[in-house]
């Protein structure tokens, strides 16, 4: 039996067969006594090469994407991470992993208020923790980033080391978290008053399976394919991920650490930064736009037609919070549930072409803030989003007299 175990043929082999006897129905708890009694801890290569096999060997797709979640559930805690390499700070890998990081955490806020709803009698009003659980749900949408990052940035290169097995299957796990997660969104949008009984059947069917896949892939991902990934591309690779990721977004994280493998060489700036951005007016280039948004007094966000959060400055003393996690998001899901219809009928009157502005002024922690909303239309007057302008006023409203250009001090 020695010889069998540290045979890395002979495990595959025995894996393979594993697999194929969970397509043919066998139980998944049977399997798995059967995998540990053989095999022990296994290697998660081996795991990645037995899927490519499979598919290789003409099992269907749609069939490994039935199997990919049995055969998970019979592997969980037996995969071999032990030569696995440290990830620094920035690179891509440590991002992918303090996003999961991220939703683990509100995936544990929504099973908390699961436990909730449970505990309470069918009669029992449980309107309020729904709309606890639509924050979390809607919080959970910002996976669609992580998952783009890698069907668009991190597939690509691994089919051009020929492994196209394991990215066909996990997208396909992707599309089918998606479409769970939509339904678990509906359900919780269209939720008005319900009882605790309608609220368990809800999270049964529809909430549940949602956070269950999202938190399945968290540990395809570590255990499987990021390892995988991290064996099999070089450097110049990862850092052309890197360099990409931005432009896709981040979900609920912003990576605060910048990372250059050893070795490669400075970047010159990119042609596009180099070359003048030709305007109506004018023109500038990347660097010195940047910087005139940077500092002009107020902050502005940039909602496409869309509704989809594109861009926003990134000035010294900003007044609402932001981070690039919130690029690629809607805007909707961006406010607080209370306040979502507001945005929502501005957005409507904005493209309708009923509205073109729409101001507010609040107090926020003793300060007088001004925030209008702009409808954007080219020269044709098609809609091409929205611009949120915000500005703290509080000194400004203080202004009396005159202040002159030539009375123009440094002190």
């Amino acid at each position: 039996m020695r010889e069998l175990i540290d045979s890395a043929q002979k495990r595959k082999d025995i894996l393979k067969h594993m697999i194929l006897q969970l397509h043919k129905g066998e139980a998944p708890d049977a399997i798995k006594k059967q995998l540990i009694r053989l095999l022990g801890d296994i290697p998660y290569g081996e795991v990645v090469e037995v899927e490519q096999e499979l598919i290789t060997e003409g099992l269907p797709i749609q069939e490994v994407l039935k199997l990919c979640d049995i055969h998970t559930v019979a592997l969980k805690g037996h995969i071999d991470q032990s030569g696995a390499a440290a990830i620094p700070p920035g690179h891509p890998v440590h991002t992918f992993k303090q996003e999961n990081r991220a939703l683990e955490w509100a995936l544990s806020s929504a099973k908390k208020i699961f436990d909730q709803i449970d505990a309470l009698p069918d009669s029992e009003d449980a309107t309020g923790l729904v709309l606890e659980l639509r924050s979390h749900m809607n919080a959970l949408i910002d996976v669609e980033k992580h998952y783009a990052r890698k069907e668009n940035l991190l597939f690509p290169y691994l089919e051009k080391h020929e492994i196209t097995g394991p990215p066909t299957v996990m997208w396909g796990k992707h599309d089918e978290t998606r479409a769970l997660l939509k339904a678990a969104i509906e359900a919780v949008n269209a939720a008005g008053e319900i009882s605790a009984v309608d609220a368990r059947t809800v999270a049964e069917l529809v909430l549940k399976p949602a956070a269950n896949a999202i938190e399945e892939m968290i540990y395809k991902e570590e255990q499987i394919l990021l390892p995988m990934c991290v064996d099999t591309l070089n450097d110049t690779e990862w850092y052309a991920i890197y360099q990409q990721s931005s432009e896709i977004g981040f979900c609920l994280y912003d990576p605060e650490d910048s990372w250059r493998p050893e070795g490669m060489p400075n970047d010159t700036k990119p042609a596009s930064e180099q070359e003048q951005i030709q305007l109506p007016s004018g023109s500038v280039t990347v660097p010195e736009l940047t910087a005139m948004l940077n500092t002009i007094p107020f902050d502005l966000t940039f909602v496409d037609k869309d509704d989809t959060v594109r861009f926003f400055t990134q000035g010294r003393e900003r007044i609402f919070a932001r981070n690039r996690a919130i690029l690629g998001r809607k805007v909707q899901l961006c406010h607080p549930p209370g306040s979502v219809h507001i945005v929502q009928k501005i957005v409507d009157d904005f493209r309708s072409g009923k509205a073109s502005s729409a101001p507010f002024w609040i107090t926020l922690g003793g300060r007088f803030i001004h925030i209008e909303y702009y409808a954007l239309h080219d020269e044709n007057g098609n809609y091409l989003g929205t611009l949120e302008v915000s500005q703290d006023l509080t000194e400004k409203k203080k202004l009396e007299g005159e202040q002159r250009l030539l009375s123009y001090s440094k002190e």
